[in-house]
């Protein structure tokens, strides 16, 4: 008989007559990683906030079972009495406060009042060794890598007597060595006793670590795999995720005759007062018309600074060499320069930078280039509703009107509107910084077809990606960039994953 120490049973949501969730059903058993597997909008961190008590009883229907008991949880703090803590992809930290600080927040260790902050020391340095990171507990936050920051999350929760751990897209903004050592953790703390509920869009990930794995689609479960039985495979999450089998996730476009150069960069150095360092160093790069170039290469490395350099230098680095757009000597010194220029870039913090979350699709679409339906000054709405319209059907966007806030939306269809944005400015050169990141496989299909299309139209486009596959799925070239430079240049066909992690790590 399974040992259960988490059922749900039943479980249904709403927001404003659109049912998220509808009967679902998940149980977990005690000491095992359980992963939650699905589209983006399946419901699966609808569910979790559901069960981390973010959405209060009476805001859903059904019930969840802890240990055998039936619980209600009307706020956070009650899911944390009993165990649970949750994770999610945006991390919770306070950059200008220390380790110990963030690892005991809200949890003060205290006495009559008075808080004890060498005992907080050192409780965190046993939480520390606990997730393996070596770092001072004085360490201010903003000072660390976004890997470590992770590990100090978990830390934050094991302070808590966790129980069961949810993490949301863990991995999402870390790279491949990070990824590895967080699956480490979470192994060894399956050792110690916590059971785990890792959300994640990595099927290499969820297939190498799951004990078990449920998925949801279209906020119903579909079934649970388990790995006992050979069962977790890409093929199966892939086929129950999005309803059909998808044979080859980067779907191949025919061969084309590479065009001209379309930009060239010649001993590009960009120089940030801020950091007093180089953020990219003699950098000499080209990519020509109707090809996609991949930059690869660990976080850190230089790669969003390059592609901010190029887009018109918000950033205000000081910059030396050469940048040429089809030929001609060019200097581009706002992103509107770069706009004008037939450069545009989807960031890789589409929730940050990207995007108005709090208004609607329509107006994140048009935003990027409002002169093509003004007139006189004034915005020409139906105007904008066509071509809203139109980058919703063709790019697939999900979502019943175009009236729908960006921030309502999926990750993978905030990422459609975000790549609309920048295609109604109808750029020569695309530049896509980490296109894909938190969205699921099903989207990602969508997003690649997109690109090709594109391609097939004559753009170039740059993508940056921490995804090996990613890169040599989809590149026709690759450089390689570590430590701010350009290690290395490979043709798709010589490319492997370890030539790129050779000279990524040089």
């Amino acid at each position: 008989m399974s040992d259960n120490i988490l059922e749900m049973k039943q479980i249904s949501k709403e927001f404003i007559g659109v049912k998220a969730l509808s009967n679902v059903n998940f149980a977990v058993e005690r000491g095992e990683i359980h992963c939650l597997v699905g589209e983006n909008g399946a419901g699966k961190s609808t569910l979790m906030k559901v069960l981390s008590g973010v959405y209060p009883y009476g805001t859903y229907k059904g019930d969840i079972i802890v240990n055998g008991e039936i619980l209600r949880f009307n706020k956070i703090s009650d899911s944390v009495e009993v165990g649970i803590a949750i994770i999610y992809q945006e991390l919770a930290l306070f950059p200008h406060l220390s380790v110990y600080e963030n690892i005991f927040v809200g949890n003060e260790i205290q006495y009559a009042g008075i808080l004890e902050w060498n005992q907080t020391v050192s409780e965190s340095e046993k939480m520390l060794k606990k997730v393996g990171l070596k770092v001072n507990p004085d360490t201010l936050i903003k000072d660390l890598g976004v890997g470590k920051q992770q590990l100090i999350e978990i830390a934050k929760a094991l302070s808590k007597e966790v129980k069961l751990l949810i993490l949301d897209e863990p991995t999402a903004a870390l790279n491949e060595n990070d990824s590895e050592n967080l699956l480490e953790l979470l192994k060894e703390l399956k050792k110690q006793g916590i059971t785990s509920i890792m959300i994640s869009h990595k099927l290499k990930e969820v297939i190498a670590i799951a004990d078990k794995a449920t998925v949801l689609r279209d906020g119903e479960t579909i079934c649970t795999l388990e790995a006992s039985k050979g069962e977790i495979t890409e093929a199966a999450i892939i086929k129950n995720m999005v309803g059909r089998e998808i044979e080859d996730i980067y779907p191949k476009r025919p061969n084309q005759e590479i065009g001209e150069t379309i930009l060239k960069l010649s001993n590009w150095t960009a120089f940030d007062p801020k950091l007093g360092r180089n953020v990219t160093k003699n950098v000499n790069l080209n990519v020509k018309r109707g090809e996609i170039v991949g930059i690869s290469g660990l976080m850190g490395s230089g790669r969003t600074e390059l592609a901010l350099s190029m887009f018109g230098n918000a950033r205000k680095y000081k910059i030396t060499g050469d940048l040429e757009l089809e030929g001609q000597p060019a200097k581009l010194q706002h992103p509107h320069e770069a706009i004008k220029a037939g450069i545009a870039y989807v960031t890789e913090d589409r929730k940050g930078n990207g995007l108005f979350l709090l208004q609607d699709i329509k107006n994140n679409i048009s935003i990027g280039n409002l002169k093509e339906i003004s007139s006189k000054g004034t915005v020409n709405i139906n105007e904008e509703i066509v071509v809203a319209d139109q980058y919703k059907d063709s790019l697939g966007i999900k979502t019943p009107n175009i009236q729908q806030l960006a921030g309502n939306l999926s990750g993978g269809n905030q990422q459609k509107v975000s790549l609309a944005k920048w295609l109604f400015v109808n750029p020569k050169l695309l530049i896509l910084d980490e296109p894909t990141r938190g969205i699921d496989v099903g989207a990602k299909f969508e997003i690649y077809s997109v690109m090709n299309e594109l391609i097939n139209k004559g753009m170039s486009i740059i993508m940056i990606s921490s995804e090996l596959g990613e890169v040599l799925g989809m590149s026709d070239r690759i450089y390689v960039m570590a430590e701010s430079e350009i290690k290395g240049e490979l043709l798709a066909e010589d490319a492997t994953q370890e030539k790129i992690m050779q000279l990524a790590t040089q």
